[in-house]
């Protein structure tokens, strides 16, 4: 009997782990772009949310203090590889009809979070200085855990 409560018990533990985003699975679309090809804005389609709670994770993001707020999925929306960075800023922003949030893992492992900078509830993140080329994980939330439709449009400077 002790040994099934201990399974039990190490079964709820690893889908608590899991709950939270998981930058080792593969976003639900992959994408690869050049900077350059990026410093024409490129917008993606998807559909924001989730049912997982980010304030409940122990993820830190760089940008932001304190828990974050909203609901994503445990793995990120999209997976996009960027190349030639050097000397150029990388800005991810979301439009929606909600409340929508993002979360960002950087190619070195560097977490940025945002909820309303874009306005009208909506995400923008700004990476001035690029940690450099490499796999970009986005998760596109929502505020509340509703879902919406949202396009997440990337861009260079």
């Amino acid at each position: 009997m002790r040994q099934m409560i201990y399974a039990l018990a190490l079964c709820f533990l690893g889908t608590a782990s899991s709950a939270c985003p998981d930058y080792n699975l593969w976003g639900r679309d992959v994408y690869i772009a050049s900077a350059y090809e990026l410093y024409t804005p490129r917008s993606l389609n998807v559909v924001a949310g989730g049912d997982f709670n980010l304030a409940s994770c122990n993820t830190q993001a760089r940008n932001w203090s304190g828990p974050m707020p909203g609901w994503a999925h445990s793995a990120p929306d999209f997976t996009i590889t960027i190349t030639e960075l050097f000397g150029y800023q990388l800005e991810f922003r979301v439009e929606s009809n909600c409340d929508s949030v993002m979360l960002i893992n950087t190619s070195v492992g560097n977490w940025y979070f945002d909820d309303d900078t874009n306005g009208n509830r909506d995400p923008l993140i700004r990476l001035s200085r690029p940690a450099g080329d490499g796999v970009y994980d986005i998760w596109i939330g929502t505020y509340d855990g509703s879902q919406c439709d949202a396009r997440l449009i990337m861009e260079t400077f």
